[in-house]
């Protein structure tokens, strides 16, 4: 049930999620599975995900900035890895419960700002199977749209950019993957 927001509930509210994931090949015994990124899973990549869940640091860091939106614990916190429940859970059940949290304080997605520090997979392909006419295909609309319908708001409150880590660190040896969201949440209009 959605409950109405305290009168001094201030009208924006905004939240920064970070994660970050080992991966390692997929016949290691600590993989969990395949790489899943904002809801788009990376089958064909050589790499699986070590976590507890599916590993998507996407969801993971849209979930801790709403939740840091709302002055809530973290996911680790919700959703934590003692809990056999969340042995090799879809991220779209914590973007849920985050959606529940935003609605039941009585806020609405203004804008979600999303950075994917990656040196692989990547988000940009230039010779997938789906390029159209030369133009490389862009798994980062998939995730936009993901995101979006999660979350229960238009496309144009989402944004998905890419960078990749200069080969420096574990993300740029392609041993972790890592995201960072800003979250600006407004209440809704009475």
């Amino acid at each position: 049930p959605c409950m109405t927001a305290p009168v001094d509930e201030p009208l924006l509210r905004i939240g920064h999620g970070f994660d970050i994931h080992r991966m390692a090949l997929k016949s290691d015994p600590e993989v969990g599975g395949p790489v899943t990124v904002g809801g788009v899973v990376f089958e064909d990549f050589d790499l699986g995900i070590v976590a507890h869940s599916d590993g998507d640091v996407v969801y993971h860091s849209v979930v801790d900035a709403i939740f840091g939106a709302l002055t809530l614990p973290d996911i680790g916190q919700f959703f934590p890895d003692t809990d056999p429940r969340w042995k090799g859970a879809p991220s779209d059940v914590f973007m849920r419960e985050a959606w529940s949290q935003m609605d039941a304080r009585g806020y609405r997605v203004s804008n979600v700002d999303v950075t994917i520090i990656a040196q692989a997979p990547r988000m940009v392909v230039k010779d997938h199977p789906e390029a159209r006419d030369g133009a490389p295909f862009d798994h980062k609309l998939e995730m936009k749209r993901n995101i979006a319908e999660l979350l229960k708001c238009g496309e144009g409150r989402v944004n998905v950019k890419a960078r990749t880590h200069e080969k420096v660190d574990a993300v740029g040896e392609k041993r972790a993957i890592s995201c960072h969201v800003v979250a600006l949440l407004e209440r809704v209009p009475a």
